[in-house]
């Protein structure tokens, strides 16, 4: 799946989340005059040794006047390091640099950093503004938005947590020329969990340009933060619509905890996908989901993200962390499922023997 994006005369678009604004396209003359527009005792630049490296550099030469009062601080990549330990970190290095409640954190950063940023900033002496630039797809569709910022704890997925919004979103599409393949079919993933969840014109869509190999980066991220945006601001502290937005998750974010555990080390994306698949399953049997679409968009991820076959080992050790899923209720595993492609339902209780079955047909285990 190879990709390009042609930058040049971008323009770009507004979308408003409630408490603050999402830019998508242009956005370095945008960004600038927010900046100008707003008083900071100090600003920190949040990267990762890719960030530093392949997107920095742009948004040096876009706004010189930016990266001369600015401090660069730097974490290593990978969800292994989305921890306490590398908050403790960070809240550390802010506090030597004489950070106060008046400094402005940008996270540069893909969905990891994105995360962890955000938390840092929330609960650095109870809290200091905070800006995303999304430099991944994954993170300009989903991380970057909405507000649920955490980490990783005791091998389970964003244990940790809370809701804090940025103070503004700064999406620029350029960024994903710097992207590996892998990546990039990671955040495509939940660009079609969009889909799936809220439009079927839209996924089909997005396979449509996918299987051309010619595709609307700038169309495909305002689309599905639209998406997700529209979903947020019904529900911002999930305690009902929202959750449709964790379709594949259930399952998902077990196998993701799994595979760094076990050594596998999938990305989020690609363990998503693993999850879609499942669920899919499950919809076809529970909530009512057309049995051929379901099958066809199981073959179809399949297709993209083959199949995840971690041995039979690994089936207790999957179920224990969707058992610690945060949408589960008096000890009921609860499923975002579908109904139909682009409409879902959420709090289905399905019981464990069913999903060890829909496990062992999909993934194999």
């Amino acid at each position: 799946m190879q990709h390009f994006i042609n930058d040049s005369n971008m323009a770009y678009s507004t979308i408003h989340a409630g408490s603050y604004n999402i830019f998508i396209g242009d956005i370095f003359p945008k960004l600038e005059q927010w900046l100008d527009g707003q008083s900071f005792s100090s600003i920190i630049i949040l990267v990762d040794e890719n960030t530093e490296r392949f997107c920095y550099p742009t948004l040096r030469k876009a706004l010189p006047s930016l990266a001369k009062k600015t401090r660069l601080l730097d974490i290593r990549s990978g969800e292994v390091h989305k921890t306490l330990t590398t908050c403790t970190y960070l809240w550390e290095k802010l506090t030597y640099y004489g950070a106060d409640r008046n400094a402005l954190i940008i996270n540069l950063s893909g969905g990891v950093l994105s995360d962890m940023g955000g938390f840092v900033a929330s609960t650095y002496k109870r809290g200091v503004r905070f800006i995303n630039l999304p430099t991944t797809l994954l993170s300009m569709v989903d991380a970057s938005v909405g507000g649920k910022l955490g980490v990783d704890f005791n091998g389970y997925k964003n244990h940790i947590g809370l809701f804090a919004g940025p103070a503004a979103v700064f999406v620029f599409p350029g960024f994903l020329q710097t992207l590996p393949k892998r990546e990039f079919k990671s955040g495509i993933a939940e660009v079609l969990k969009h889909g799936l969840i809220a439009d079927k014109s839209y996924f089909n869509d997005v396979i449509g340009q996918l299987e051309a190999n010619d595709i609307d980066f700038q169309n495909i991220v305002e689309q599905s933060v639209r998406i997700k945006n529209k979903i947020v601001l019904q529900d911002p502290q999930e305690k009902g619509l929202r959750k449709v937005l964790n379709f594949g998750h259930t399952v998902g974010h077990a196998i993701e905890s799994w595979s760094f555990e076990s050594g596998e080390h999938l990305l989020h994306g690609e363990a998503i996908a693993q999850g879609m698949r499942v669920e899919l399953l499950l919809s076809g049997k529970f909530s009512g989901l057309n049995k051929d679409d379901a099958h066809q968009a199981i073959q179809y991820l399949e297709k993209h993200y083959g199949k995840f076959i971690p041995g039979n080992e690994a089936l207790d050790a999957i179920l224990k962390k969707m058992h610690q899923d945060k949408k589960n209720n008096g000890g009921r595993l609860l499923f975002t499922l579908l109904e139909d492609i682009g409409k879902a339902v959420y709090d289905v209780p399905i019981a464990e023997k069913e999903v060890t079955g829909a496990l062992e047909e999909i993934i194999g285990v």
